[in-house]
């Protein structure tokens, strides 16, 4: 099958956020009494339900959790001036969007956290349009997101290709039907994502 649009995470993808997911979490779970360390990856790539999960017995047993998201998307928000787009991430997304390739986002973060990652990185023009973790029932790795990316594309999610740099994004894609490129830490071609389906699209054309 033809990879005829693309799929992107955003948080350690297109933007080089995590540090500041991490700050948020830790600044707002000290605050609440339980102090999170600075090398603890535990959470990298987790939704936020799920992380919820992992550290509601050692928060106060008032805390709910929309309050407790809350804290979180207001701490990083306060931060986000730091935020910063992957290099060579937008150069990529505009050859897509100049070769005609649909776009869009996948993320396991909130409605709020999404939109100032994809403002202040100047994400937004390219984009058809982004999945949160507000717009699905279950977040990464559950298919769920990326199922509502392909029905809002209208494509099979065979052509559709994710760009994912974490495992739960990675296996939330596949079990979705979507072929994946996976980018790690150390690893940032983003002409690969170019040759993948602008070189697949050419060949269709001809």
């Amino acid at each position: 099958m033809i990879e005829r649009a693309v799929a992107w995470d955003i948080d350690g993808t297109l933007v080089d956020s995590e540090g500041l997911h991490h700050r948020a979490l830790m600044t707002v779970s000290a605050g609440y009494g339980f102090p999170i360390a600075a090398d603890d990856e535990s959470f990298v790539g987790i939704g936020m339900d799920q992380v919820w999960r992992s550290l509601r017995p050692r928060y106060p047993d008032g805390l709910n959790e929309a309050e407790w998201v809350a804290a979180i998307s207001a701490a990083y928000v306060a931060g986000a001036g730091v935020l910063r787009a992957i290099p060579g991430a937008l150069e990529a997304m505009r050859e897509l969007q100049r070769a005609g390739v649909p776009q869009c986002c996948v993320s396991n973060s909130a409605r709020q956290i999404v939109d100032i990652n994809l403002a202040v990185i100047g994400a937004l023009p390219f984009l058809r349009f982004s999945v949160s973790r507000d717009d699905v029932p279950r977040g990464k790795p559950d298919p769920a997101p990326y199922r509502l990316a392909c029905r809002r594309l209208g494509l099979s999610p065979a052509s559709v290709l994710a760009v994912e740099d974490s495992d739960p994004g990675a296996r939330s894609a596949r079990a979705a039907g979507c072929p994946v490129l996976r980018y790690g830490v150390d690893f940032r071609d983003f002409g690969r994502v170019l040759d993948r389906v602008l070189n697949l699209t050419t060949d269709q054309k001809e």
